[in-house]
């Protein structure tokens, strides 16, 4: 049995994939002990994890989201990283010293200062699409690297760094130190996936969640469509009501899942319409016929696991690619949030739920899903590290 250190981010989008990994190393006998943002404490208590509740300097920032680390959005998230890895890591140098580090790849860098403290080894778990020569997201958020805001950001990151003992900045934020970097991603999916050699491709961990119940599907047994822009960047009240007031005339139960806008912002709703400011979304998707969506990441693991076709409306440059990859897969369609009519979107999603070409590469990549190992192959790479 060894001592894992798990640690996460303020972000369910890289809190979630973690939780069926660290139930799968805890059902193998391993003491996980989980560090994560209150927020996310309950959910995290299910896996049989010791839990271990941790403030953000994000909260106190009012940064309820995740920053974005692309385009010009990158200098901010960049210096965010800093204040929240100086935050956290005189706090978590003093609980024992684990036999792994196990912790978020693009956000929790904190994890990798301290797995260099305690010379340990560490998987990193990267739950978006990854770069490399080949393929990078440079492609979607470019970034003048002469910026003397950038340059300056750096110059403050490396000096804390050098203080911990990390000369290689650059393979420092690459995430090139880890032991392991697991995917949770189907290699099938990922941009010039076949190019990748430094990465375990282990496909989504969708996991046994506990609180995911609570819905039942229509009893007039109309087809179902999920209508869901994410638990960060959801504030969009536009979107959901072109939708709601649309929805009346049409042969669908619409399930709206509208985070923190104002349900009075939608007007009223017609008899075929449910909102609610969350929904188990992997027991909705289980009904759905079609599944629209911001394309992020979880979001779109989820409804390929569950072959539902995609209506992607992207809002950042992280959703855009991974839209366009859902498009040139053949899983769904890509429309434009800023050009967004009711028109469109109903064709859109008429025509994904109907189209047997879009089932058959829905069911193709299902495939590559389960064959890439899930949390299993998560939990093997874990210990293969630790040997």
């Amino acid at each position: 049995m060894a001592a894992i250190a798990h640690y996460a981010p303020l972000g369910a989008g890289h809190v979630n994939p973690a939780i069926g990994i660290v139930a799968e190393l805890v059902r193998r006998g391993h003491a996980v002990s989980s560090f994560v943002p209150g927020r996310f404490a309950e959910r995290m208590a299910a896996t049989g994890a010791r839990v271990v509740p941790v403030s953000s300097s994000w909260e106190t920032q009012d940064l309820d989201d995740p920053p974005q680390m692309h385009g010009r959005h990158l200098v901010r998230a960049i210096g965010y990283l800093l204040d929240e890895t100086r935050f956290l890591v005189p706090q978590l140098t003093g609980h024992p010293r684990p036999d792994l580090v196990l912790h978020d790849g693009p956000l929790a860098v904190w994890g990798r200062v301290l797995a260099h403290h305690w010379g340990t080894p560490s998987v990193e778990i990267w739950p978006n699409l990854v770069g490399n020569r080949h393929w990078s997201m440079s492609r979607y958020a470019r970034l003048n690297p002469l910026d003397p805001r950038l340059l300056v950001t750096m110059v403050r990151f490396a000096a804390y760094l050098r203080r911990h003992g990390i000369r290689d900045v650059r393979a420092f934020f690459e995430g090139a130190t880890a032991t392991r970097r697991l995917v949770t991603v189907p290699r099938a999916f990922q941009y010039a996936g076949e190019t990748f050699t430094g990465h375990r491709f282990v496909g989504p961990v969708l996991g046994d969640r506990a609180h995911d119940t609570g819905w039942s599907p229509p009893p007039d047994g109309r087809p179902v469509l999920l209508v869901s822009l994410g638990s960060a960047y959801n504030r969009r009240p536009g979107i959901y009501r072109t939708i709601v007031s649309t929805a009346a005339d049409r042969p669908w139960h619409v399930v709206a899942s509208i985070g923190e806008v104002d349900p009075a912002e939608l007007g009223p709703l017609p008899p075929n319409v449910e909102v609610h400011p969350q929904v188990p979304q992997l027991t909705v998707l289980r009904h759905a016929r079609a599944f629209v969506t911001h394309a992020g990441m979880g979001g779109t693991m989820e409804g390929l696991a569950a072959r539902v076709p995609l209506v992607a409306l992207p809002q950042m440059a992280e959703q855009r690619a991974n839209a366009d990859r859902v498009a040139e897969l053949g899983l769904g369609r890509t429309l434009d949030p800023a050009t967004l009519t009711a028109d469109r979107l109903w064709s859109a999603v008429d025509a994904v739920a109907d189209d047997p070409a879009v089932r058959e590469r829905l069911a193709v990549m299902a495939a590559e899903i389960a064959a890439a190992g899930g949390a299993a192959a998560a939990a093997d790479e874990v210990e293969s590290a630790l040997r």
